[in-house]
């Protein structure tokens, strides 16, 4: 039987479903963000990575350029820093960081210079919520501090949410997916306030996908993931750590970043999932206490 150098990958029925995509990554210069940049890279979408510092986003797309350093890959890549920590400037910032995700210039086009219209944002950003036990004698807990705490990991979504039809292509494949966390579901003394933001994403989302659509919203709930979090900690320390995380799976392991990256990729390339909590937590629910 003759074989044919024939092309056929307009046939493929996943490997092609973000290709020729425009994908933004806010949060996505580090941890599980870098790895579902690169993830859409290698998936043929052109990314755009955004977090509060100029300096961490020339890093993150130095790395991608010297991971993937043929022209296929590196002009597709671009970022730029966006700070969306200050609840006064939040919305604006937001609109401005949209303004620059979809500008034509950003990627070589032909065309015209109207805005490219997003297909999918990923939103990893937030800062690790202190343990703050919830007591008359806790003076730090206020309501203010909730408030100022999960500007980024609550608030941010609810304004991209709000511009999001403004700003991407208005239909079942685009995507917004929000990121979460095991302690929601499954909260230890001191996470309260942590699990008060990752629950109000789950109905944040089921609001998303009800209002946005056929743009559909989902949020990824990881479990213990390595990452650069971790280097923080001394040697003896960062083992103790991950050895009490992994007693707390199932699965008897921490998780990589490309681990938890494929939840994200799933909810960019499924057309028929909007509203949900997507776990990616090695079993953790299913163990006992932490």
């Amino acid at each position: 039987m003759s074989t044919s150098n024939t092309n056929t990958t307009m046939n493929f029925i996943s490997t092609n479903k973000l290709t020729n995509t425009r994908v933004l990554l806010i949060g996505g210069t580090s941890g599980i963000g870098f790895a579902v940049a690169r993830a859409a890279l290698e998936h043929g979408a052109s990314i755009i990575l955004s977090s509060s510092k100029a300096e961490k986003v020339q890093s993150a797309i130095s790395r991608l350029q010297q991971l993937y350093p043929d022209p296929s890959f590196t002009s597709r890549i671009a970022g730029k820093a966006y700070d969306l920590s200050d609840q006064a400037t939040l919305e604006t910032t937001i609109v401005s960081l949209l303004d620059y995700a979809t500008s034509s210039s950003i990627f070589p086009t032909k065309g015209n210079n109207e805005k490219v219209l997003l297909n999918h944002i990923i939103y990893t950003s937030g800062t690790r919520p202190s343990r703050i036990p919830i007591s008359p004698t806790t003076t730090t807990l206020t309501p203010q501090l909730y408030t100022q705490s999960e500007t980024l990991r609550v608030l941010a979504p609810l304004m991209l949410g709000k511009y999001a039809k403004s700003y991407m292509v208005d239909a079942h494949t685009s995507s917004l997916t929000f990121t979460s966390g095991v302690l929601a579901s499954k909260p230890v003394p001191g996470t309260t306030l942590g699990a008060m933001a990752g629950s109000a994403l789950g109905g944040l989302v089921r609001g998303l996908a009800v209002e946005l659509a056929p743009i559909r919203a989902n949020v990824v709930a990881p479990g213990a993931v390595e990452t650069e979090i971790f280097d923080a900690l001394g040697v003896e320390e960062k083992e103790a750590v991950k050895e009490m995380f992994r007693r707390g799976t199932v699965l008897g392991r921490v998780a990589d970043p490309g681990d938890v990256a494929e939840a994200y990729v799933w909810c960019m390339k499924d057309g028929f999932v909007t509203g949900e909590w997507v776990g990616s937590d090695g079993g953790a629910l299913l163990k006992g206490s932490m």
